[in-house]
């Protein structure tokens, strides 16, 4: 955890300066800008853009209703398929999905609509005084979900929805799971992860219980007792180590781990930051923790990765926006050695240079050392095994160390389902993991009333 920078100086700067560093990486559309955007649109018939959002928005219906300045229309039709279309228009790669699949990519112009902006500006300009959407008559069920991220908490809503009532147990103090501790500052700004649960939540009959751990204090089998059904939406919650000496030395921690720091930190001025920062990892989490201590005022961040630039799991506009903060990124080399100093502190890495070879990844016996006060390991999440310590846990068949799922999101054990990140398939999105849980609930929701209509009297 953050203890483990204890011994490094505070960050230089008041907090209002700091803070000045993590407002909007994109500033919102004004509405003169957002008509002007809008009217780009060619509202394509089977627009391909729909088809590449996870959640399948109708892009081309809610960018019409801008258009026709028709913005509750629009957001309301954003949030039908996606109750978190506020977050994920801000950090949805929409250069990868949608907007990488519109039309206006063509040689001549490639500037897709920007629709990410677009939909970030009908869920912020909507009026959603009320809830949009009603309950259906109580089904007089109850279903149990684990983790309030945005996979359980999608599948909750949408079951408030579908007339059953919700327990959610979730094991941290905020609900909004990466939301609310795993995104950068400067993506999800101020308190709006939430605000935007409290929005959800204002469908009714979802209660939220919190500090209960699957494993800990929270057992799978009374949970399978108790309620009508399950679902697991508890993500992935233990880094990966890199299985080097000295790795529990002060100075190296989870990258997850600082960046929760960061966002729940009401003073920034008083995080730990290093004069000298590694950062191991190629994805959009390893982006993110450089990014945000280079802002906190790191004079020097070096981003690690054992193989080429075009292997990072990061997006190219995730990159850039890495360089455009002055991140360092060296390729080709791998961990080898944790380097300390006298008192046993973190002083630097050592890396040995890779190749590919035969299409292998081959060490080359090339040495590579980096002096850093902090070093932050962002290679993967892996899956929190406590959750999976009691009998009935253990019955959940795997592949790898995700959970094993149906097409119907139905797990080997009858009446428990799972979605999200700690599911087998997917991308690791939080776009993906919405729909999951609203997929998830759907079934949830069938076999529910299959199982009733089975017991009615003929």
């Amino acid at each position: 955890m953050i203890e483990s920078l204890q011994h490094l100086p505070p960050a230089a700067g008041s907090n209002g300066e700091l803070a000045a560093q993590f407002t909007d990486l994109a500033p919102p559309l004004s509405a003169r800008q957002a008509a002007v955007e809008a009217a780009r649109c060619l509202y394509c018939y089977d627009a391909p853009c729909m088809r590449a959002c996870p959640t399948g928005i109708d892009v081309a219906s809610f960018i019409r209703n801008i258009h026709d300045q028709n913005v509750d229309g629009a957001a309301h039709g954003i949030l039908k398929a996606n109750i978190f279309g506020g977050s994920c228009a801000r950090v949805c790669p929409t250069e990868i999905l949608c907007e990488d699949a519109c039309v206006r990519n063509h040689p001549a112009e490639r500037e897709p609509v920007r629709i990410g902006l677009l939909q970030r500006y009908a869920i912020d300009n909507a009026n959603l005084a009320s809830h949009p959407f009603q309950r259906a008559p109580a089904t007089g069920k109850v279903v149990a979900v684990v983790g309030a991220g945005p996979a359980g908490l999608s599948c909750a809503h949408r079951l408030a929805m579908l007339g059953h009532d919700v327990v959610v147990y979730e094991a941290r103090e905020k609900a909004g799971g990466l939301n609310e501790y795993g995104i950068a500052k400067y993506k999800l700004t101020g308190d709006f992860a939430q605000r935007e649960v409290d929005f959800l939540l204002s469908i009714g009959g979802i209660e939220i219980v919190h500090g209960r751990k699957l494993g800990g204090n929270l057992s799978l089998a009374e949970l399978h007792a108790r309620y009508d059904a399950v679902f697991l939406g508890i993500g992935l919650g233990a880094s990966r180590a890199l299985g080097l000496t000295g790795e529990e030395a002060p100075g190296l921690m989870a990258a997850v781990d600082y960046i929760a720091a960061l966002r729940q930190a009401s003073d920034l001025a008083s995080l730990p930051v290093p004069r000298h920062a590694v950062v191991i990892g190629a994805g959009n989490t390893a982006i993110d923790m450089a990014v945000q201590i280079k802002r906190l005022g790191a004079a020097e961040v070096t981003l690690v990765y054992r193989r080429g630039l075009e292997a990072m799991s990061a997006t190219g506009h995730e990159i850039e926006i890495a360089k455009a903060n002055g991140v360092q990124i060296r390729t080709w080399a791998a961990p080898l050695e944790v380097l300390l100093d006298e008192a046993g502190k973190v002083a630097g890495m050592r890396f040995e240079q890779t190749r590919m070879e035969d299409g292998r990844l081959v060490r080359t016996g090339g040495m590579l050392e980096i002096a850093a006060d902090a070093v932050f390991k962002a290679i993967g999440q892996g899956m929190d095994e406590t959750g999976f310590s009691e009998p009935l846990a253990r019955e959940l068949s795997r592949e790898g160390e995700r959970i094993w799922i149906d097409e119907r999101f139905r797990t080997a054990l009858p009446g428990i389902y799972a979605g999200g990140d700690c599911v087998a398939p997917g991308q690791d999105l939080t776009v993906q993991a919405v729909q999951h849980g609203k997929l998830a609930a759907l079934a949830i929701h069938h076999d529910i009333q299959s199982k009733t209509e089975a017991a009615w009297p003929t």
